[in-house]
């Protein structure tokens, strides 16, 4: 023994009241002749650590607070408890973790995160057998992910999304693992085509040759005042300012690719933002850009229409004056808005009767994106209206149904020849959809044959943005991983 020194630690409070421990150990002299350390000391197992000035549990505890509510929230919580720690030590005690040990993961899922939505993005690991995260990527490159595989071989599976760098990290990183595209981003994929032929096929109103008119439509009839109403605003949306930019920076950007131009020089010499280019880069035709998801939303009007019908059909014709009136009852739109809706009246010299309001797309896209039994007797009969109307959307959802029985049935051995009746199909967006299936043919017909799922990564990506709303929003990469990987 050489000699004896006094240590005081921080304990865990008591009743509310700070704890301190005045603690006399022994140093003793080291006689291995090869060993650097002169002297060292005592410890006392469960209750001191090297260097440390709080005990084993206290370090402990506000560990546990640090992991739990970061750094300025952790303190103040501290604080109320009886252990007052500043929030940089809260969160040095954080980085100071070890992080546990990952072993060797069979089927392994990934996905993509946001640090900073629309900036930078983030890649979280899961392992999908025991449903825990077991590593955060700082981004979502291909050649980092395949580094992490390279790094931790032994993976079979690679559970992920339809993002092409993942594809390829797992080509080069692992290249005897299984790709298996997920389920629901497939369903999620469909879902976005069926919205924009939805939107494309909006108001759609050819009739099937078994539906004949039982009355004769006369000239000047209500019929003829309806139809010739609703053609007059088609022709005034027709000639918007809108339509009129849209069609020119199409016809400007596609000139200009077809000079072999990218999308950034494009970008440049137009003055337009990159996604906008993009976008018109991409489409097909202006009619794809001018097919509006939202098309057929309720309006703040729609309720006071049949009053303006019948106040117009019985002379009063003047927007302000309608205005007023309805605004007394509740209305809380615009004057232009009436105006704008009463233009047509005013052409026709009268009044049709009020069309019932037509299912926005959106409404549409879910009646056939969900089962029958899920819809109750009104939307099913909305729904074959709807259908009934247009020949496009009722082959649409016959593919959608057969598509939902084939992903829920796990039947990828029927893929081929749902994809060749969709080529037969005259639907351009559905077309879309199956080249992106045939890109990543083999991933696709994994996940609707095989039993694995990234269920539980979208699990965890979402309780990875709870987390950076309730105490991490602002916390650097490493402290978000340690918090994800420690607390999970």
């Amino acid at each position: 023994m050489h000699s004896r020194y006094d240590r005081t630690l921080a304990d865990a409070a008591v009743a509310g009241r700070r704890v301190e421990i005045r603690l006399r150990v022994r140093r003793f002299f080291c006689d291995g002749q090869g060993c650097g350390v002169r002297t060292f000391a005592e410890q006392v197992t469960g209750l001191t650590a090297r260097y440390a000035r709080r005990t084993v549990l206290l370090r402990g505890m506000l560990e546990s607070i640090g992991l739990a509510l970061a750094g300025r929230a952790g303190a103040r919580l501290a604080t109320a408890l009886g252990l007052p720690a500043t929030r940089n030590t809260l969160l040095r005690l954080i980085r100071a973790l070890p992080d546990p040990q990952i072993g060797t993961v069979t089927v392994l899922g990934v996905d993509d995160f946001a640090l900073r939505r629309g900036h930078v993005y983030g890649t979280v690991l899961v392992d999908i057998d025991t449903r825990r995260p077991i590593d955060l990527l700082a981004d979502r490159e291909a050649d980092t992910f395949a580094a992490w595989l390279g790094e931790h071989p032994g993976t079979e599976v690679v559970c992920r999304d339809r993002a092409g760098a993942y594809a390829q990290g797992a080509r080069t990183g692992a290249p005897e693992a299984i790709q298996v595209a997920d389920r629901w981003h497939l369903w999620h994929n469909l879902a976005e085509h069926v919205e924009k032929t939805a939107a494309a096929h909006h108001g759609c109103r050819c009739q099937r040759d078994d539906i004949a008119p039982e009355v004769p439509i006369e000239s000047g009839s209500a019929v003829d005042l309806a139809e010739a109403a609703a053609l007059a605003q088609v022709q005034r949306r027709e000639n918007s300012a809108l339509v009129a930019r849209t069609k020119a920076r199409y016809e400007a950007v596609h000139a200009l690719k077809a000079d072999g131009k990218g999308i950034k020089t494009i970008m440049r010499e137009l003055g337009l933002a990159k996604e906008t280019v993009r976008r018109f880069y991409r489409a097909t035709s202006v009619e794809d850009l001018l097919a509006k998801p939202r098309a057929g939303r309720p309006s703040l009007l729609d309720s006071y229409k049949p009053y303006l019908h019948e106040r117009w059909n019985a002379g009063i014709t003047k927007a302000s004056t309608l205005y007023r009136e309805i605004a007394e009852q509740g209305y809380r739109g615009s004057q232009g808005t009436v105006a704008l809706y009463l233009a047509p009246f005013r052409e026709l010299g009268a009044a049709p009767p009020p069309q019932p309001a037509v299912p926005k797309v959106r409404q549409i896209t879910s009646w056939m994106l969900r089962h029958p039994e899920d819809l109750d007797t009104d939307k099913q009969l909305q729904l074959k209206q709807v259908l009934a109307s247009c020949s496009h959307l009722d082959a649409t959802a016959t593919h959608v149904s057969t598509f939902a029985e084939i992903l829920t049935g796990r039947h990828g051995d029927r893929l081929d020849s749902w994809m060749a009746a969709v080529d037969a199909a005259d639907l351009p967006h559905l077309h879309r959809f199956v080249t992106g299936l045939r890109r990543d043919y083999q991933a696709v017909r994994n996940g609707l044959t095989l039993p694995h799922s990234s269920g539980s990564v979208e699990g965890n990506v979402n309780r990875i943005k709870m987390i950076k709303r309730q105490m991490y929003g602002r916390a650097n990469f490493d402290l978000l991983r340690k918090r994800i990987l420690l607390a999970a």
